[in-house]
């Protein structure tokens, strides 16, 4: 196990499948209490058409706010997501700081996603402009361990995006189990075999729980050397243009989980806990994550 940051996905995975869009006010009152959790990588949004995802059209204006707000403070890392050469340059144009793009594993799911079934070579270029402008950057896999549509998705498939990003000097890497359907030993066999191919990599997982073995993956990802794990407060999330979208892993169950170890303690897990129970309240609506409604152990 080397060390573990939580990238907090909630602001933008765990909000694109909710009907009611969440005002700016409130959205900026969530990122405040995850900043001052001290949550290593908040992802803020992403940039994408706003009349497809109505969720994510105050994404430019949220990072103009935020950076103003933390200019001349310590704060986490500030993410978003890009999916074309627009999204990025609204990134880029926003002053994002970690740039997160990706291609899918599945041809149907890229389709659905992001309108083309072969990204790759776009998803390249584009990170190399990130990268030449000075922006750090995250490339993914996504539907890694299947697909909602497809069914099993090939390992040779994924470890052939793996290796064009290796060959490319894109070293943080992330393998996304969009549909859920990963289980402990696929996920130990993939990041082994990305082991395997290079010590230069920054690892990180995005689990769903539609089958329950969320926590379970994480397990296993940690176990493989992982360090970086994609969560969302409350359970939230879901990729819409999966078949069945279901939420992430919690964020404080996870935190939990690691506070139990006696990581992480830097952490604030009540606070975490605090903003499930109001997101729960704000959709009037019992959100997926276990901690926040059994409490929290103290031992």
């Amino acid at each position: 196990m080397k060390n573990i940051f939580i990238h907090e996905v909630g602001m933008r995975d765990g909000l694109q499948m909710e009907k009611s869009v969440v005002p700016k006010e409130k959205k900026l009152e969530w990122i405040d209490q995850l900043v001052s959790a001290n949550v290593d990588i908040i992802q803020i949004g992403s940039f994408v058409n706003p009349q497809r995802m109505p969720q994510m059209a105050d994404t430019d204006e949220l990072f103009q706010e935020i950076n103003q707000k933390y200019a001349n403070t310590r704060h986490p890392i500030f993410s978003g997501l890009v999916l074309n050469e627009k999204g990025l340059e609204r990134a880029i144009n926003s002053g994002v700081q970690l740039i997160c793009m990706g291609v899918s594993a599945s041809e149907t799911h890229s389709q659905k996603n992001t309108g083309t079934s072969d990204a790759l070579q776009r998803i390249i270029a584009m990170a190399h402009q990130a990268k030449s402008a000075g922006f750090a950057v995250q490339v993914s896999v996504q539907s890694a361990f299947g697909c909602g549509f497809e069914g099993r998705v090939s390992k040779e498939r994924v470890l052939s995006i793996i290796d064009k990003y290796l060959e490319n000097d894109l070293f943080k890497i992330s393998l996304a189990d969009t549909a859920g359907h990963a289980f402990p030993q696929q996920v130990e066999d993939l990041f082994g075999e990305i082991v395997k191919r290079t010590d230069k990599a920054e690892l990180t997982c995005h689990f769903h729980n539609t089958y329950g073995l969320g926590m379970a993956n994480i397990y296993a990802a940690m176990q493989m050397g992982v360090e970086y794990f994609e969560t969302a407060f409350g359970g939230l999330g879901g990729c819409p243009f999966t078949k069945i979208a279901s939420g992430n892993v919690a964020t404080e169950d996870f935190l939990h989980y690691l506070h139990r170890l006696n990581m992480r303690k830097d952490i604030l897990l009540p606070q975490i806990v605090d903003l499930a129970r109001q997101v729960s309240d704000f959709f009037g609506k019992t959100l997926p994550g276990c901690v926040y409604q059994a409490g929290i152990l103290n031992y």
